[in-house]
């Protein structure tokens, strides 16, 4: 028996990609393609993925699930390729010999980072999004779980820990104190890392560990999607510009070195040239230093897909225009950077991430290792450095 994955997407699916090879006992050979379907391009890319795997494994069986499959099944199932196609509720066991659910959250070891998920599914209703219709209501793993499944990922070698999920805000009892029992059952948690925020719902508790807590790594993605007040009551999102402008000006007052990420959406449906400059804005404003631009996408059977579309042209400039000035900004940041000592998780041969999630090389440090390293140049998209 052998399990392949191939896995599109999210974080949360790279994990759970990792658990249903784990809990697989089936004697047959299996691909398992775990979809994503946040744009139209990702759907796409979904079945370039399948026949690629069929040609390059023809005697493979081959099992589609992950959120394309849960929203579009029988496109899927239709397709000569495919033998299977299993919802996002069936998926972690679909390839194991009892239909209980795994006991702990799940776990992927990326070399010596590994990404936990604790939460799932999303209550909120953005206009463009089809994912709360492929994952189902937000649902909170218990903090025993995702404990034990925090210690077996470090006896396992993790030496960094990044809590994952849909919306991990929206975390039962708040996201801030799960963050605090982990890191006070856990000694070992030393590098603890979030993956994105919904920036509306940072609570108290997390704000006190982003201001006092050093083995919070001071990265924050955020969820922003848009700089313009009009655009984001279309899409139905629960902030203001203002009101994320100041969540990122409390974040740097409480941890100044804290960078930030942030997903931004170009081109939605109505959006002006004036509309489009706020977001573009937004980049200076929240001092964006890692942007995910995604040209925007009709999604089937959302409210957005339904509202008055800009040309095709017109989204791709855009986009292209949110991610040319947000190289530059990131181009200004690295070289910023120069000249000072960071804490460096190395990840592979000679290179890691800084703890605010810059690039670097370090010539001779061994995977695993945390140093502090002294940036003396870069290199590309890259720092370079030398262990302090």
């Amino acid at each position: 028996m052998s399990v392949e994955t191939v896995t599109l997407g999210c974080r949360l699916n790279f994990a759970e990609s990792e658990t249903i090879a784990a809990l697989a006992t089936t004697p047959d050979d299996w691909i398992v393609v775990n979809s994503c379907a946040v744009t139209g391009e990702a759907v796409r890319q979904t079945r370039q993925a399948i026949r690629r795997a069929k040609r390059q494994r023809p005697d493979g069986r081959i099992l589609v699930t992950g959120c394309a499959a849960e929203l579009e099944p029988q496109r899927f199932a239709a397709m000569r390729e495919v033998d299977r196609v299993v919802g996002n509720a069936a998926k972690i066991n679909a390839l194991a010999a009892n239909d209980a659910m795994p006991p702990a959250p799940a776990g992927l070891l990326h070399q010596v980072k590994s990404f936990v998920a604790v939460q799932t599914g999303c209550d909120h209703r953005c206009t463009f999004c089809t994912i709360w219709q492929a994952r189902g209501p937000s649902r909170s793993l218990p903090f025993e779980a995702i404990r034990d499944a925090v210690a077996r990922e470090i006896d396992r070698g993790a030496r960094e820990i990044v809590l994952t999920g849909v919306d991990i805000t929206d975390y039962e009892g708040g996201l801030g104190l799960l963050c605090h029992q982990l890191l006070a059952a856990e000694p070992r948690l030393t590098r603890l890392r979030l993956s994105s925020l919904d920036s509306i719902e940072i609570d108290e508790p997390l704000f006190e560990l982003i201001a006092g807590e050093p083995q919070l790594m001071p990265h924050f993605h955020l969820s922003l999607q848009a700089g313009d007040d009009m655009i984001l009551k279309r899409m139905k999102r629960r902030h203001s510009r203002a009101e994320a402008v100041r969540t990122v000006e409390r974040i740097k007052a409480a941890r100044p070195d804290a960078t930030i990420g942030a997903d931004l959406i170009a081109g939605f449906p109505t959006e002006t040239e004036d509309m489009a400059l706020n977001s573009l804005k937004l980049l200076d404003d929240c001092d964006i230093v890692v942007a995910h631009v995604f040209p925007f996408s009709p999604r089937p059977n959302t409210p957005a897909a339904r509202m008055p579309q800009l040309a095709a042209q017109v989204v791709k400039a855009r986009a292209a225009r949110l991610r040319a000035a947000a190289a530059e900004r990131r181009s200004r940041w690295l070289d910023s950077l120069v000249g000072s000592v960071r804490s460096v998780l190395i990840e592979g041969p000679d290179k890691g991430h800084s703890d605010n999630l810059a690039p670097v090389l370090v010539a001779g440090a061994k995977r695993g290792e945390v140093a502090e390293v002294r940036l003396t140049g870069r290199d590309g998209d890259s720092l370079i450095g030398v262990k302090a």
